[in-house]
């Protein structure tokens, strides 16, 4: 009977958290984080070169702020219950390294779990909530990603609103990533306390493949992920994982299609892969300035299907100020020869401008028809803006 009463208490907490939320990621998050390349192989000089690279290659410019340490940092706490750095991996401390990639103009971030050791088996922050959200305040995090493994029996629900409750007390503002795969519907209840929240499984570096039950393919995340378009909003994003653009052996069509399809869904964009040595395609691929205008569409409003069958999809994402962003998706093995008739897409009695996003082209006779041809696993982009 305590421990109901003291559920109820904290589910009534979790919702009255919403008037505190801070009003930050008002768009969906832009960053890096390490697990997707490095997973535990991960160092100070790995980190504070990545974030070099990040300013270097123009990611920064682009709007990518966040460099993300996943688990593996952590080794231990102190006899007051201060966590400890790992002093192979992380010589002098994780404040010197969030010092570091603040001194580049960029945002820090760090991983902690909501149960009692990691999935790596580290130390996690189930009963030291409040001395971890003032530790990484102190060290100068932006952003915590907080994963769900070794909770024992306790709920989703329960767990994660005593860290957003620590973290919403600070007078420094921290991006609060929830990570537990979806599991107890989280787009229903963390909206109140977090900014962003994963929708599904961990993603693999594979674009179609089938059969993993933990890991799941871009495309399998993407029909896991669609369906929760209705919750997400500014400064509460549904989460379907970090990108995998640049990594495995997606080919540069899927990539395309992986980046594009987590634009047109509004999610939050965490790059995976090795910054400091990604080619030419993958970084165009990656700062593609009209895509991105898509995802940080003020608006906040999440893309969503308009047309599907087996092999081909039509999406739609509403833009701020009467835009409209299409995506033509062909997730078949074949290739797709398609005549987009504009006027059975778009609203009578309106003029809009049609731009080809990846051609970065504007359409001649674009109020009448466009012919596309995709090839497997590939996409056509277009955002409309309305005519004056």
């Amino acid at each position: 009977m305590k421990y109901l009463f003291l559920h109820l208490m904290l589910l009534l907490e979790a919702f009255n958290l919403q008037a505190q939320k801070k009003e930050i990621a008002q768009t969906p998050p832009m960053g890096w984080n390490s697990w997707n390349y490095f997973n535990c192989n991960i160092n100070e000089n790995v980190v504070k070169e990545i974030a070099d690279a990040m300013v270097v290659t123009g990611m920064a410019a682009a709007g990518y702020e966040y460099v993300i340490i996943d688990d593996c940092w952590q080794i231990d706490r102190l006899q007051d219950g201060t966590l400890v750095a790992d002093p192979l991996r992380f010589p002098n401390g994780i404040k010197v390294l969030a010092d570091y990639v603040h001194s580049k103009g960029l945002k820090f971030g760090i991983y902690s779990d909501a149960g009692k050791l990691t999935c790596q088996k580290r130390p996690g922050s189930l009963n030291y909530e409040a001395i971890d959200a003032k530790t990484f305040s102190e060290w100068g995090v932006d952003y915590i990603k907080y994963d769900w493994c070794h909770h024992g029996l306790n709920k989703a629900s329960t767990l994660y609103p005593i860290l957003g409750d620590q973290l919403y007390q600070l007078d420094r503002e921290i991006v609060y990533s929830v990570c537990n795969w979806g599991w107890g519907d989280p787009w229903e209840w963390a909206p109140n306390f977090a900014h962003l929240w994963r929708t599904t499984w961990d993603i693999e570096p594979c674009f179609d493949c089938r059969g993993n039950i933990i890991h799941k393919s871009v495309e399998e995340i993407i029909d896991l992920n669609e369906p929760l378009a209705a919750f997400a909003k500014p400064g509460a994003w549904n989460d379907p994982d970090m990108l995998e653009v640049g990594n495995g052996n997606l080919t540069k069509e899927e990539n395309i299609a992986h980046f594009s399809l987590w634009c047109m869904m509004a999610a939050p964009l965490i790059a995976g892969n090795d910054l400091r040595s990604m080619d030419e395609e993958v970084l165009k691929i990656l700062t593609n300035k009209d895509m991105l205008v898509i995802n940080q569409d003020p608006l906040g409003v999440q893309g969503f299907r308009i047309y599907e069958d087996p092999s081909f999809e039509i999406w739609i994402k509403p833009l701020i100020n009467g835009g409209k962003a299409f995506c033509f998706f062909n997730r078949g093995n074949e290739i797709i020869d398609y005549l987009i008739d504009w006027k059975s897409l778009l609203p009578k009695h309106s003029r809009y401008e049609i731009f080809n996003v990846w051609d970065a082209m504007f359409l001649a006779n674009a109020a009448l028809q466009t012919q596309i041809i995709l090839m497997p696993n590939s996409v056509e982009v277009f955002r409309l803006e309305l005519a004056e």
